[in-house]
């Protein structure tokens, strides 16, 4: 039997999973998303984890906090009592944790760290090192306190969507060569949680040729690895132009004389020119935007923030992905 549930836990049903992650191609604001979707799915008392594992202190950075430990610290206040937590998760603390546990090696293990064995055991072995990370991230997301989560849900900021198939597919070929102990029972755990129900993946993108080809490459991987897709998110997203044809300069020469404004030649030709440059851009983003909708997963787009991400503009982006005001 599974454990009870919180009485606001899963609020509404677009975002029915447990674990979120968020992939995407390093500039396409990431962190940014993953920050305001734990945000918005912690509103109305509910908890969630937003986790990182890349070692950048991105959600730190992001929030103006001090660098996250490997602990999880209160982070940020959501609407309706809700709270979100954040946790760095550091590969050899992790090492350490799962020696712990599994071989009761506390005082030994930390004295492996002091002669380098920690370190080199991640850095020789780099699919070690992603075991124990997405081993850390199921063990929040299932954590359970007098049979209740521990956290409604947990928004995993993930590695780049260059690197994502390789990342969540670890742990199955882990436990596929170790053959008995508790690395195969561990792995083995890990990937039925990031192919269950209980997981979606979710790739943010910005309406450019780079990072729309790096959405649909990813996909096409995770997909055929059996990952279960969430939503692509379009990050940044400006609003539609008027439909309708180019202004001619004649045209724009009589509207900024009749708004009382100059109308010389330089001015006219350098409005005419962004206008034209404006509309191919534009042009461009549709036909990206139709080439993700062909992917047949469903889209959200989240508005530009002109002054950039602070709360305020993570309280923006979150109501924009919850379907708020």
């Amino acid at each position: 039997m599974g454990a009870a549930q919180h009485p606001a836990d899963r609020a509404g049903t677009d975002w029915p999973a447990r674990l979120h992650v968020v992939t995407g191609k390093g500039g396409t604001g990431k962190t940014s998303v993953a920050a305001a979707l734990a945000l918005g799915l912690a509103a109305d008392g509910r908890r969630t984890l937003l986790v990182e594992v890349e070692g950048r202190q991105g959600i730190a950075q992001l929030f103006g906090t001090e660098p996250l430990p490997y602990a999880e610290r209160h982070l940020a206040d959501a609407p309706g009592d809700g709270k979100v937590y954040a946790l760095a998760v550091d590969a050899e603390e992790a090492l350490l944790e799962y020696l712990d546990m599994f071989y009761k090696l506390g005082a030994a293990g930390r004295a492996l760290r002091k002669l380098g064995a920690i370190d080199f055991a991640t850095t020789i072995a780099p699919g070690l090192r992603d075991v124990l990370l997405t081993g850390k991230v199921k063990e929040a997301t299932t954590r359970t306190v007098d049979k209740r989560r521990v956290y409604d849900a947990v928004v995993l900021d993930a590695p780049p969507t260059g690197r994502i198939g390789r990342f969540l597919n670890v742990t199955t070929e882990t436990a596929r060569l170790a053959k008995v102990g508790p690395i195969k029972t561990q792995s083995e755990g890990v990937s039925a949680l990031l192919r269950s129900p209980m997981t979606a993946v979710h790739v943010v993108a910005l309406l450019e040729e780079m990072p729309v080809q790096e959405t649909i490459d990813a996909i096409s991987e995770l997909t055929s690895l059996g990952f279960g897709m969430g939503r692509v998110i379009i990050n940044g997203a400006r609003p539609p132009l008027p439909s309708g044809r180019l202004v001619t300069e004649a045209e724009l020469a009589r509207g900024l004389r009749a708004a009382g404004l100059p109308a010389d030649q330089r001015i006219v030709s350098g409005l005419h020119d962004e206008a034209r440059d404006q509309a191919i851009r534009r042009e461009l983003e549709d036909s990206l935007r139709a080439d993700l909708v062909e992917l047949g997963v469903p889209l959200v787009e989240l508005p530009l923030l002109p002054d950039g991400v602070d709360r305020a503009g993570l309280d923006v982006l979150s109501r924009a992905l919850l379907g708020g005001d």
